[in-house]
């Protein structure tokens, strides 16, 4: 049966559970908007700017742990795009980011005739290096290939972003998907089990001779849909477990081996847990600079280190900052369910490491950022105080968006998480201003009932004020606070 080949984009979206799309209109995108009147299951929020649109993407598919998307037209629309790409590049979040673009007739021939017909811009050219699969789609028989490609890519392996760019003349030709070609994913990556469980052995081996372990968890945990069993893990191991930035929602404040933050600036336990272990497991996490500190060589300095990762190249030695002894590649649940497995056989003894645990407890609460004197002023409010009476009051179930910039050092210090809530901001790109429109995102893809919270610094609110409008405009129900930085 044919069909308009935008109504299949708009509606293959909706297959895919995204359910609302976040867009700014323009003429090369008009077939696409227009599609949305014949879609039951996804509609258009028109925000007022494309990063706007960009960021509450990714903080739709933050929370609603699938799969965001939004629309933007050709030439500036795009190039609005590429901040909020580099976001969801660089913290591995899955959006497909769809740019139409002008008639085909109107594109240049040659790269040496710099543009043609009116906002033509090569968005393809200037995204790739932000975003997993970039791709101008110029027959309109490619187009069940190329997005069920797109969508393959954004959630598979290690997520992120992807690009389709559609001129305005194929959004319009009719089509009968059934027809054309599809994209298979099913051959996905294999891992070489055997390969891991020897691994295993060795960090078996390894925690049997240890004094003082450490675990470490960052965000692919998460992405690879291991957050309950990771809890598990630990409770197993019974040593302390140290979460990344971007994991604080997953080893949360109140489990009962979470040891501290650690990175650059420190926090609960400043750093001590992870400078004095001598065997170390990170799991989902490619160990950046803000975690080693300036001297990298000094990091864990006289632990093994075990580092399991979903990415081949974060696994090479030779292109790791610090290199890591041991390098595990496999997905984060697999990996959890090979050891766990391996734990419950019974053939390795886990010492006792009270003591080490009790140590690591006694840093976490000596060293807290956040101190009493901060409770003590009568005429001005300390954001280290605030921000610790805001983690006091909020609920398990509820989501808190953090923006960048300075106030994401005191949120990170003070806000202590509970298990069940959400807790994100954008770490590896960090862009002033995402916090406002990505809680407008986790809005949508919450269930309304939770509680939306963005803290957000004076400088970050005029990035994106715009959206002010959008939530009015949708109802929109985020509790805005603002830090004076």
């Amino acid at each position: 049966m044919k069909t308009k080949l935008a109504d299949y984009v708009i509606n293959r979206l909706g297959e895919e559970g995204v359910h609302d799309t976040f867009l700014v209109y323009g003429a090369a995108n008009g077939d696409l908007v227009d599609a949305f009147v014949r879609s039951k299951n996804n509609r258009y929020i028109a925000v007022m700017h494309e990063q706007g649109g960009g960021f509450a993407a990714e903080g739709y598919a933050k929370v609603n742990g699938n799969l965001g998307a939004v629309i933007v037209t050709s030439g500036p629309g795009g190039q609005n795009l590429v901040t909020s790409m580099g976001n969801c590049f660089y913290d591995s979040v899955p959006v497909v980011f769809i740019t139409g673009q002008i008639n085909s007739r109107f594109l240049r021939p040659d790269e040496s005739i710099r543009q043609i017909g009116f906002q033509e811009t090569d968005i393809v050219a200037i995204c790739k290096p932000v975003t997993k699969y970039a791709k101008m789609i110029t027959k309109s028989s490619d187009i069940r290939y190329e997005l069920e490609k797109a969508i393959h890519l954004a959630k598979s392996g290690r997520p992120g972003p992807v690009l389709l760019d559609i001129p305005l003349n194929l959004q319009k030709e009719l089509i009968d998907p059934d027809t054309l070609l599809g994209y298979d994913g099913a051959v996905e990556k294999s891992y070489d089990v055997e390969r891991v469980n020897k691994q295993i052995d060795s960090f078996l081996e390894d925690i049997k001779k240890s004094e003082r372990p450490a675990l470490m968890v960052g965000a692919g945990v998460r992405a690879a849909g291991a957050e309950k069993l990771i809890l598990q893990l630990g409770r197993l191991l019974k040593i302390p477990v140290f979460p990344t930035w971007n994991a604080l929602d997953i080893i949360c404040s109140d489990y009962e081996y979470y040891a501290g933050r650690i990175g650059t600036y420190g926090g609960a336990g400043r750093n001590f847990g992870i400078q004095n272990c001598d065997l170390l497991l990170a799991i989902g996490s490619r160990i950046s600079g803000r975690i080693t500190g300036g001297n990298v060589e000094s990091f864990a300095r006289e632990a093994k280190k075990y580092m399991v990762d979903v990415d081949e190249p974060a696994l090479q030695k030779n292109l790791q900052q610090l290199p890591f002894d041991e390098c595990i590649l496999c997905d984060a649940k697999l990996f959890i369910e090979l050891l766990i497995e391996r734990l419950h056989q019974g053939e390795f003894g886990i010492p006792n490491f009270d003591g080490w645990d009790y140590r690591t407890q006694d840093w976490k609460m000596r060293y807290d950022p956040v101190t009493p004197e901060m409770f003590d002023s009568s005429d001005e409010v300390h954001p280290y105080a605030f921000m610790r009476i805001l983690s006091e009051e909020m609920g398990s179930d509820d989501i808190l968006v953090g923006d960048c910039g300075g106030n994401i050092v005191v949120t990170n210090h003070a806000f202590e998480t509970k298990t069940g809530q959400r807790y994100f901001t954008n770490n590896g790109n960090s862009p002033m201003g995402f916090s406002f429109a990505g809680a407008m995102g986790a809005w949508f893809a919450s269930d309304k009932k939770q509680n939306v919270v963005c803290v957000i610094g004076d400088g970050g609110m005029c990035m994106n004020i715009q959206e002010l409008q959008t939530i009015k405009n949708y109802g929109v129900k985020v509790k805005t606070i603002i830090l004076n930085n």
